[in-house]
């Protein structure tokens, strides 16, 4: 029976601290595990990302392309097969977020049309492609666009 006086930590979970600097008899001595001198061998040494040691950087010596929209709108992508096993009749914004269909906050919903729709079912979102319109109309539902952010 297991109890607190006999509880144990799983074999090999549990491994001792590795004692530098202490003698050349202990396998990590004179150097402490660093290696010979340089650098490295320094107490304190560090040093920036992509540092490659004076020479230029890989990142400098590739040419710059194109740019980055800030003005991106981003979207959790969510299939209509998802909505369809949730066996609701309705679902809001928050549905998505509760129900860990989508899971960037800032982002809008945007539905697509993968998987079958077998009921009828008032879907809200901020964008829903062509073919998920369809569906929904078909199984006899209703595709509500929202606008800006309600999460």
């Amino acid at each position: 029976m297991i109890s607190l006086s006999n509880l144990k930590p799983a074999k090999g979970a549990v491994r001792k601290r590795k004692r530098v600097g202490r003698g050349p008899g202990s396998g990590n001595g004179v150097t402490a595990g660093r290696g010979s001198n340089g650098q490295k061998a320094r107490s304190g040494y560090s040093h920036s990302r992509g540092f490659e040691g004076g020479q230029m950087p890989l990142i400098r010596r590739l040419p710059k392309r194109g740019f980055t929209n800030i003005f991106k709108k981003q979207f959790n992508i969510v299939n209509l097969g998802d909505l369809d096993k949730l066996g609701l009749t309705e679902i809001k914004i928050q549905d998505y977020f509760d129900k860990n269909l989508a899971r960037k906050r800032g982002a809008g919903i945007k539905v697509l049309a993968d998987g079958k729709l077998t009921h009828k079912i008032k879907i809200q979102a901020h964008q829903f492609s062509q073919a998920a319109l369809n569906k929904i109309k078909k199984a006899g539902g209703e595709a509500v666009v929202t606008q800006g952010e309600e999460n």
